[in-house]
Parts: C-alpha cells; sequence; structure tokens
C-alpha cells in the first residue's frame, strides 16, 4: 500500500468528523477507521447491510464482498442483520447507492421499509484478481434514527504488502485449524474469495 494507502487515509481523515482516531491493536485489523465516540453500536438494533457498488471491472466481486462482510459481521454479533441485494425489490424502490446523501425523509422510508434502524453501504473502490490481489474498500454506517455517522472505513488491502502478509498469517493463525494454517495462507495468495474472507474479517474486527 505505502504511499497510496497513505493518500487515502489522508483524504478519509480530511472529511470524517471530529473524532476519528487511528486504531492499531495487536491483532490485525483495518488499520484506519472512524468510530462515533457518541454514540454506542449495539444500541442500534438492526442493520440493512447493501450490496456494494463496484468500480472494478469485475462484476461478480460486488455480490462476493457484500456476502462475505454479512457472514463476518454476524460472527460479531454487535447488531442484526438484513442484506439487500442489487436486484431486490427494496434495492431498486429506495435507490440505495454508496455515495449517495440520504435525507431524512429518505433514511425514515428506508427505515420503515427495511425494518433497521442503521444502514451500511459502500463501494469496492479497487479490485484486483492472482497473481496481485487487491481489495479497496469504501464504507459507512448511518444511524436511520437521526442521520449521524456511526462508523466508516476506507483502505485497501493489497497481498504484497508486508503488512496485510502479516496479518493474513495472524489471521489464519486465529481463525483456522492450527495445523492448516500454512495450507490456507498459500491459498488465501491465489484465492480471491479466501482473500475477500480475510478483509472482511479485518473490517468486521474494527467494530
Amino acid at each position: 500500500m505505502g504511499r497510496a494507502c497513505g493518500c487515502i487515509v489522508l483524504a478519509l481523515l480530511a472529511v470524517l468528523p471530529a473524532g476519528c482516531r487511528t486504531h492499531q491493536p495487536a491483532a490485525p485489523s483495518a488499520a484506519y477507521y472512524y468510530l462515533n465516540p457518541d454514540k454506542t453500536l449495539t444500541g442500534v438494533g438492526r442493520v440493512a447491510i447493501v450490496e456494494m457498488e463496484n468500480n472494478s471491472s469485475y462484476p461478480q466481486v460486488s455480490a462476493d464482498v457484500t456476502t462475505a462482510l454479512f457472514q463476518a459481521l454476524q460472527k460479531k454479533q454487535v447488531f442484526g442483520l438484513t442484506i439487500v441485494h442489487r436486484d431486490d425489490p427494496p434495492w431498486r424502490s429506495l435507490q440505495l447507492e454508496g455515495n449517495s446523501t440520504y435525507g431524512l425523509e429518505q433514511m425514515m422510508s428506508v427505515r420503515e421499509t427495511l425494518k433497521c434502524d442503521g444502514l451500511l453501504v459502500g463501494t469496492i473502490t479497487e479490485f484486483r484478481p492472482f497473481p496481485h490481489m487487491a481489495v479497496g474498500l469504501r464504507l459507512k454506517l448511518l444511524d436511520l434514527r437521526d442521520g449521524q455517522l456511526l462508523w466508516a472505513l476506507e483502505q485497501v488491502w493489497d497481498s504484497a504488502d508486508k503488512t496485510t502478509e502479516k496479518h493474513i498469517k495472524d489471521y489464519f493463525k486465529s481463525e483456522k485449524r492450527a495445523g492448516f494454517a500454512p495450507l490456507h495462507e498459500q491459498l488465501a495468495a491465489v484465492s480471491p474469495l479466501e482473500f475477500i474472507r480475510f478483509v472482511s474479517f479485518e473490517v468486521a474486527e474494527t467494530l
């Protein structure tokens, strides 16, 4: 990631509200994100996660990333989850775009239609398959009750980056059976789906 990652982070910090903080725990997690200090995520109740917008040239990755993120967030059990795919009628009727700005009236409509208090939307900013895999995400979680930003993240995971390599090793040591960790690490280096699951785990760890 290097200089490119630094530019992404600086751009994100410039637009996020006061309270954005850098978090670098010992456990593997995405390095830069915003978490609203005046809100508790457990108070949201249920969140609708909307299929990601996709700026890459790989259409299927949108569904793959959304599904993997949904599964990773379910394991965290911070709040209930509902997934909204782009071919679902609510997505078309509510126009749930990741880069959109939502007015209070529209958020009320989303809340009533989807029966949720939070909305997680985002964009896949980058995707590259093997042999040089990379995933870039820009995500935000909105409180539909008052329109406040609860959480946001923007980052690129590059399989060639040394920090990412270390996080992959740590992820498979903790999440997979120890005896198979080296095999899974090799698989993550060549399998887009396995790499996407790793990225989703890192995202979930920030919540």
